[in-house]
C-alpha cells in the first residue's frame, strides 16, 4: 500500500479569508470534533503502549516522548507536567525536542532532519532494555523520530510512535503504532491543529494511566502533587480533611510537615 500522508491532504474548507470570525470559530470547531473519536480508535494501541510501560517502569525504566517542533513540544509539556501533578521525579518521564530546548521557543532549522541526533540525545540518557521510547510526528515521516526509534528498538527499548496517518515509516520501525486519523487539517498541512490536538489527548492518557497504574493516585485524587504554591496547599489540606477529618489548620500543618497528602495521612494512621 502506498504511503500517502492524509494529514497533509487539502482542506475540506476554501476561502478562508473570506469567511467571519463565527464561520471560523464553527468550521475549526466542527473539525475538532473528529479528534476524539479519531483518538477512542487507537485505544488498543495505547493500551499496549501504557500496559508495556508500566511493566518496565516498576523494574526502573523511563519514558521518553521524542518529536520535533509541535510534536516534540506537546511531548516535553506532559512530561513536565508530571512532578508537580503526581510527585514523581522528572527523570522518569522526559521529553526531547529536536534542536534542543532552543527549539521549545524557536524553529531550529534542519534540527527535524537528522536521522542520527535522536538516538545521540538518547544516548546521553544511558537508555536501556527498560526504557520505552515514544516518537511523535503527526506526519510520520520526521527523521530525527524514525531513527530515533530504528536504533532505540535494535537496543532492546519498548518502542511506539504516535502519528496522525496510516501506515507511516515511523509505524514500520516502532514496536506499536499509534494511528489518530484525524483527516486533513483545517489550514492545509497545519498540524499543529486537529494533530497536535490528537497527539496531547494520546499524551494525556498514557501518563496519566502510567501514573495511575504507578500507585501516584488514590480513589480520584492527586495524592502526591508537589505543593508549590498556596492554591495547591489549601487543596491538599482538604484531601488531608476528607482522609481524616482533621480541623483545617491541624491538617495542613501536618500537610506541610511531610510534604504530600500520601505522606501526612500515612504518617498520622502509623502514629494511631
Amino acid at each position: 500500500m502506498a504511503f500517502v500522508k492524509i494529514s497533509e491532504q487539502p482542506s475540506l474548507y476554501n476561502d478562508l479569508e473570506k469567511k467571519s470570525v463565527h464561520e471560523l470559530l464553527t468550521d475549526i470547531n466542527r473539525e475538532d470534533h473528529k479528534v476524539a473519536d479519531a483518538v477512542e480508535k487507537a485505544i488498543p494501541q495505547i493500551e499496549k503502549l501504557v500496559t508495556g510501560i508500566v511493566e518496565r517502569m516498576k523494574k526502573g525504566g523511563r519514558l521518553f516522548y521524542m518529536g520535533a517542533g509541535t510534536s516534540g513540544r506537546l511531548g516535553v509539556l506532559d512530561a513536565s507536567e508530571i512532578p508537580p501533578t503526581f510527585g514523581m521525579d522528572p527523570g522518569w518521564i522526559i521529553g526531547l525536542i529536536a534542536g534542543g530546548d532552543h527549539a521549545l521557543r524557536n524553529a531550529v532549522e534542519n534540527a527535524e532532519d537528522d536521522t542520527v541526533q535522536g538516538w545521540k540525545d538518547l544516548q546521553a540518557f544511558n537508555v536501556n532494555e527498560k526504557d520505552t521510547i515514544v516518537g511523535i510526528a503527526a506526519s510520520g515521516t520526521t527523521p530525527y523520530v524514525i531513527g530515533a526509534l530504528r536504533d532505540a528498538r535494535a537496543h532492546g527499548c519498548l518502542t511506539a510512535s504516535i502519528s496522525s496517518n496510516p501506515d507511516s515509516p515511523a509505524g514500520e520501525v516502532a514496536e506499536i503504532a499509534i494511528e489518530m486519523v484525524v483527516g486533513p487539517e483545517y489550514v492545509t498541512g497545519s498540524s499543529r491543529m486537529k494533530s497536535g490536538t490528537g497527539q496531547k489527548l494520546i499524551c494525556n492518557m498514557i501518563s496519566t494511566s502510567v501514573m495511575i497504574q504507578m500507585g501516584r493516585v488514590k480513589g480520584n485524587k492527586m495524592v502526591n502533587m508537589q505543593l508549590s504554591n498556596a492554591k495547591l496547599v489549601d487543596r491538599g489540606t482538604r484531601m488531608v480533611i476528607d482522609e481524616l477529618g482533621l480541623e483545617y489548620e491541624e491538617a495542613k500543618r501536618l500537610l506541610l510537615l511531610h510534604g504530600s497528602v500520601k505522606k501526612a495521612v500515612d504518617a498520622y494512621n502509623e502514629g494511631k
